[in-house]
């Protein structure tokens, strides 16, 4: 039960991976890495060509396609005049694991491993010495035979070996009257029909011996051909538990009589219907009909009776860790401004499909809380099933991480840290400072190196006597987008003296703090956070997890939001995002905010801080079609999201998720038994892999 379902079908669907590749006539090679040793790439072979992949195909995977790859096809890789002799010389199909190699040429010269002339002495044969006639087998590979004596039901092994006409063998019988080890040798005559020579009995005393051939071993007829495993396994999208046999499509779909929580200015409707259409929000209000909305071209839609459910936008999570892979902290330096979640988004990660299930459609992945200057952060949308790339955000504002507090200057990391600045709370100022006055010197060399070049005339780019370029630095030149407004931070924060100070330093360098993150003592300083112009995106009722959040208060978000600070509230948890509705039902338990203002501190608010609330975070026409159907009033912990579309798109379906997880258990089965089968014949079964949920003080990377 530990063992994943993509675990459990990636050993089934792997062997047929490179066939699926030719098939889609793709270009590739095949390569020993993941193996044991060299000696499994044969065999590895072997399966791939049982599943389906054509001898020829497996050939120039090795051969030719390699060849081309690293640009030396003028040398290596095929048998054409004037390329080298590399060439492989077998008794049958190369791939074949009967197939023996006799020789192997490099660059002209040969390795015979195989002596095709080579007498065959395989066979039964009469061997006597002395008085005693026994019966002796040789058999096994015409370059490697083995020899055994035949005594009643009995078979004693003969060392044995034979040298051109020449043969040596031992033996220890223990019976017979032939106690000891016995040593015979001897010539080989007549093509092997017969052989003699001398032998040597255990107490030394020589005797003569001879055999002779009754009968030649008769030869297999190899079947050559592949016979083919069948796949039953069918591959989903993503490649994990709650996948998918086919991507979901768009779709036009009319909500209707539904309770629409708009989170605009319209607010509230009751019994009111929502169209989408084309991946947007098409029509919204009272009384609608199809004249209305789609004028005299009428498109096939499904109609969802909607009567006494609740239709809200799709919740935005403004702070996750999920959906990430390889680590989401660099401990080791005090800025990383230069990496990007972008390039290490999961988009397999199964959290996706389990938030969608609460309701969640878009969301921004940030690194860790180990610098005070982190990386560049990745909005996505939950498109389950999409590649990583797909999953991203189209035109959605750059963001990065910073961090203040105990993480960053390793308050609670140990005795072995405490090399690293900063080490205090005064040196994580110097960093901000340190780091922005150099990015303002890296901008301005560029500006006015553009400048120049602008400037130069065509002679001098001719003669190339124009200015040296700076030097590129990718983590100042984010710094820099910061400074130019192009880019904007949002912070790890707890304690208000801190977040005073980084709003000192962002003041002071020409900049604003577009999200303070956590933010957990913002009711110490909304007014300043106001003026400031910073949003806050808060937890809703954490306190009291460690030290510097003793002063934490459920109330926060309330008093942020009476302050006219754009307020939302994160999950910064795997779990916590499945349900944010709740979250921002809390807002009304604690400060008494309204429904309707509670449910946009997970929806608008955070679309807003993000900066893509011209997209996402009301049910409002023209804006993408990204919208939750819920059973229950939305804030209720009873709510349950029946239906979630991204786009358009149906990714959550809570009828579809209950025969998906029939389908699930049956397939689970049914691997285990074909597991079980092929390991009565060795095959080897998957392993565990270990995940893990990561946060902002995670340090490690899961194992792989």
């Amino acid at each position: 039960r530990f063992i994943g379902l993509n675990e459990l079908k990636h050993w089934e669907l792997a062997p047929a991976n490179a066939a699926r590749v030719h098939a889609a006539q793709i270009p590739f090679a095949l390569t020993s890495d993941g193996l044991g040793s060299a000696k499994e790439m044969r065999s590895a072979v072997w399966t791939a060509i049982r599943h389906g992949l054509p001898e020829s195909a497996a050939l120039a995977a090795l051969t030719e396609v390699p060849a081309r790859l690293i640009g030396a096809e003028d040398r290596v890789g095929s048998i054409a005049p004037g390329l080298e002799a590399n060439l492989l010389v077998t008794d049958g199909p190369v791939f074949h694991p009967d197939a023996q190699l006799l020789e192997n040429w490099n660059q002209g010269v040969q390795h015979v491993y195989v002596d095709r002339d080579a007498m065959d002495v395989r066979g039964t044969y009469d061997l006597t010495m002395g008085d005693a006639v026994l019966q002796m087998e040789v058999a096994g590979e015409l370059s490697k035979p083995k020899a055994h004596i035949s005594i009643d039901s009995t078979e004693y092994k003969v060392s044995f070996n034979p040298d051109g006409r020449m043969v040596n063998l031992g033996f220890q019988l223990d019976t017979l009257g032939m106690e000891g080890w016995w040593r015979m040798a001897g010539n080989v005559w007549m093509d092997s029909r017969i052989w003699e020579g001398r032998g040597q009995r255990q107490d030394g005393t020589w005797f003569e011996w001879s055999a002779i051939r009754k009968s030649e071993q008769e030869e297999e007829v190899n079947e050559w051909n592949a016979q083919p495993d069948s796949v039953s396994g069918e591959v989903i999208w993503p490649f994990v538990a709650y996948g998918n046999a086919e991507r979901p499509q768009q779709q036009t779909v009319w909500f209707e009589g539904a309770t629409v929580w708009t989170c605009d200015e319209t607010g509230t409707l009751e019994t009111a219907d929502v169209v989408l259409h084309k991946g947007q929000i098409l029509a919204v209000g009272q009384g609608l009909d199809e004249a209305s909305v789609f004028g005299s071209n009428v498109p096939a839609y499904e109609r969802i009776d909607a009567r006494g459910k609740h239709l809200t936008p799709g919740i935005i999570d403004e702070h996750t860790h999920i959906a990430a892979t390889r680590g989401i902290n660099e401990g080791t330096q005090a800025s990383s401004a230069e990496v990007s979640i972008q390039s290490s988004v999961n988009s397999e990660d199964v959290n996706i499909y389990r938030q969608l299930a609460g309701g969640v459609t878009t969301a921004q992945i940030l690194h860790g809380s180990a610098n005070p200057i982190g990386g560049q952060s990745a909005i996505i949308k939950f498109r389950w099933g999409a590649s990583p790339q797909e999953l991203l955000f189209e035109g959605a504002s750059p963001f990065i991480k910073f961090a203040l507090g105990e993480n960053v200057k390793q308050s609670n990391w140990g005795n072995d840290y405490r090399s690293r600045f900063p080490q205090t709370r005064m040196g994580v100022e110097q960093v901000y400072y340190d780091h922005f006055y150099r990015a303002r010197e890296y901008d301005q060399a560029w500006k006015e190196y553009n400048q120049q070049m602008r400037n130069a005339s065509r002679r001098a780019r001719r003669n190339n006597t124009v200015p040296a370029a700076p030097r590129k630095d990718l983590e100042l030149e984010t710094l820099a987008q910061i400074l130019n407004k192009e880019r904007f931070v949002t912070c790890h924060s707890y304690r208000q003296d801190e977040i005073n100070m980084l709003m000192h330093v962002a003041d002071s360098m020409g900049f604003t703090i577009n999200t303070f993150t956590h933010i957990l003592e913002g009711y110490k300083v909304a007014d300043k956070m106001a003026a400031h112009g910073a949003g806050g995106s808060s937890f809703s009722d954490w306190w009291a997890y460690k030290f510097e959040v003793k002063d934490a208060i459920p109330y926060n978000g309330a008093v942020l939001h009476g302050q006219g600070i754009v307020t939302a509230f994160n999950s910064d948890d795997a779990e916590m995002a499945r349900r944010l509705n709740q979250e921002a039902a809390k807002a009304v338990k604690y400060g008494g905010v309204s429904e309707a203002e509670a449910l946009k501190f997970v929806t608008i608010n955070p679309a807003k801080l993000l900066r893509i609330d011209h997209r996402v975070g009301s049910i409002t026409v023209g804006k993408d079609a990204d919208v939750v159907l819920w059973d229950d009033h939305p804030l209720s912990i009873y709510a349950r999201a029946e239906q979630t579309y991204v786009d358009g798109i149906k990714y959550f379906d809570l009828e579809a998720d209950a025969a998906n997880r029939t389908w699930m258990q049956g397939e689970r089965a049914r691997l285990i038994q074909a597991m079980k089968q092929a390991a009565k014949g060795g095959g080897r079964a998957p392993t565990e892999r270990v995940r893990s949920h990561y946060h902002c003080d995670t340090l490690t990377d899961e194992n792989r």
